[in-house]
């Protein structure tokens, strides 16, 4: 498919089977209502009975759950894309399950080198070292100061340390969103692996996952994954503008923002189906 193809028919793809999208709709609430109330039991049961400690962690897997279902779902709509099915998948609520287990496996996995490259860059360039320095010079000079005294970093800290620390900043923080990316790239093919293969070997299988894109095409693969990330960064962007005009217009998120989970995942299921 041409890429303003697999923009527009992943586009309306949400709109297609309005049931599904709404069992997803009702899952994420679900997930953000036990994930929320577990946090507070536990401050809670922090605060002063253990029995809510309790309370908090049963609340908590139960949301962790859930989330395995929508994660796996997620992979479902992959495949849709993958396979050209015209409607949503059904919830097989097991299956997904352990498809979101596999999903969450992928992501921490695909986040471990980029993380792991952005220590590595930090510490070579003593990023954290002076960090750490001039965040304990400030607190130190806040406890002896006045409390309505303002505090100013150069006041504090040499100017050397200020550019060096600058400098450092931009060197990890360039080479770290560089590696981010791609691997955020290589993980959307690693994704469509999970989805067309139901193997978790085959998506963990990273030169694998970076050769895809070249049998799809590397322009053609960042030019999806470009107008995916825009596309969603301007309609997020336009609510929260509008947040400021009409009042409690960022409730449509609850629904706009499962209906781009549908819009993104089934565009990266068709881009994948060139090679599937």
């Amino acid at each position: 498919m041409e890429i303003m193809e697999i923009i527009r028919e992943a586009m309306i793809f949400p709109s297609v089977d309005l049931a599904k999208l709404a069992i997803y709709i009702v899952l994420s609430i679900i997930t953000g209502f036990l994930t929320t109330i577990g946090v507070v039991f536990l401050g809670v049961g922090m605060a002063s009975n253990a029995a809510w400690i309790v309370v908090g962690i049963i609340l908590l897997i139960l949301g962790l759950i859930v989330a395995f279902i929508i994660m796996g779902y997620q992979i479902g709509i992959i495949k849709t894309g993958i396979d050209h099915a015209e409607t949503a998948p059904e919830f097989v609520w097991k299956a997904n399950m352990i498809t979101g287990v596999k999903y969450f496996v992928v992501n921490i996995v695909y986040l471990i080198i980029p993380a792991i490259v952005f220590l590595i860059v930090g510490w070579a360039t003593n990023f954290f070292g002076m960090a750490y320095t001039i965040v304990s010079r400030m607190m130190l000079t806040s406890m002896s100061s006045p409390a309505n005294a303002t505090i100013v970093v150069s006041d504090v800290v040499p100017q050397s340390m200020i550019l060096s620390f600058a400098t450092s900043l931009m060197i990890t923080g360039a080479i770290s969103f560089i590696f981010f990316i791609i691997f955020w790239i290589i993980q959307t093919m690693a994704e469509s692996r999970l989805a067309k293969t139901d193997d978790l070997k085959e998506a963990l299988n990273i030169p694998e996952a970076f050769r895809d894109i070249g049998r799809i095409g590397y322009g053609k693969v960042l030019a999806v994954v470009i107008l995916i990330f825009v596309i969603i960064a301007v309609i997020n962007a336009v609510i929260s503008g509008l947040d400021g005009y009409i009042h409690g217009i960022r409730i449509v998120s609850i629904i706009v923002t499962p209906y781009l989970v549908f819009f993104a995942a089934r565009a990266t299921g068709l881009l994948y189906s060139d090679i599937a």
